[in-house]
């Protein structure tokens, strides 16, 4: 595919001097010349560089790819052979590439329909990590002790008490998409009155709802600001919005030739939480820091490489 193609033109090597330590050992990849690639937002560069430094502990030579614009080239490109590896979320295959209008509310169940459908793309999944970037609403401290709200049913029940109450700011995908705004308010019987929604970009969605100037903001729940900010997260009781679980996406012929990949990949993922995923993306998106050394970092003291 062309576009992406066109997204892989550059890349370099990864050139992190470390070694085994609770993973790679006895190298398992020595002599394997790996392609990492993801997405350009701060968890996937974060992601794709854990899971490029995992491979070079285990002895591959790595080719890093990460920060390809859209979801599709990167998939694309794993797809095709023009790269190896990368985490993609099950939520993102299960709809937007494999074309399902439905999630399926259980996280196991959803990645192994995920699985199961791309392997006939000449794709494998490996297992999922509990990491979930999905859509959530939130407010801040001052406001939850105020309304009292724990759950998106309380949501509903307190904009139908005191609908003035209830002041939402959105991003435009989720004001208009079925698994957004819309369909969250159907499941929920939640009715929020047009005037008291406002639209603007995701990063200023915390700083409002940081400041109380909207009660509640859109977020994704692994955002480092929600952290950072101390912000606090609604319950999705109902389970409306899909699971985005990360999980290693390989292509498959790679992973018949270097099956201990998943040997590598497997305890990282599965150390990989919410909670994780909000403390790395803040020291990027709030601190500066640099994607690849945040995870080097967390690599290191997780004890799953050594620096040499």
């Amino acid at each position: 595919m062309a576009s992406a193609a066109c997204g892989l033109t550059s890349g370099s090597p990864m050139v992190d001097d470390v070694s085994p330590g609770s993973i790679g050992q006895g190298r398992p990849l020595e002599g394997a010349e790996l392609t990492v690639t993801s997405k350009e937002f701060t968890e996937q560069l974060i992601l794709g560089a854990i899971m490029g430094i995992a491979f070079q502990a285990a002895g591959a030579e790595v080719l890093d790819r990460t920060g390809i614009q859209g979801s599709v080239g990167t998939r694309e490109a794993v797809k095709s052979g023009d790269a190896d590896a990368n985490y993609e979320y099950t939520g993102t295959a299960w709809i937007t590439y494999l074309g399902n209008s439905e999630p399926i509310a259980d996280p196991r169940q959803q990645w192994e329909a995920v699985r199961e459908a791309d392997l006939k793309e000449g794709l494998t999944w490996l297992p999922p990590a509990e990491l979930n970037n999905t859509y959530a609403l939130a407010m801040n401290q001052s406001n939850a002790r105020k309304y009292g709200t724990k759950t998106l049913s309380d949501v509903a029940e307190l904009a139908d008490s005191d609908p003035g109450a209830v002041t939402l700011c959105v991003e435009g995908e989720f004001r208009n998409r079925a698994d957004g705004l819309p369909g969250m308010s159907r499941k929920y019987g939640m009715d929020i009155q047009a005037a008291n929604i406002t639209q603007m970009d995701t990063g200023i969605i915390y700083t409002q709802a940081a400041k109380g100037a909207c009660v509640y903001g859109e977020v994704f729940t692994t955002d480092g600001r929600i952290r950072s900010m101390d912000l606090a997260v609604m319950e999705d009781d109902k389970k409306f919005f899909p699971n985005y679980n990360a999980a290693p996406e390989i292509n498959t012929k790679t992973l018949k030739k270097w099956p201990a990949i998943a040997n590598v990949l497997n305890p990282v993922t599965a150390r990989l939480n919410n909670d994780v995923a909000q403390e790395l993306n803040a020291k990027v998106d709030v601190d500066g820091e640099d994607p690849h050394q945040v995870a080097l970092d967390w690599m290191v003291e997780e004890g799953f490489v050594k620096e040499n």
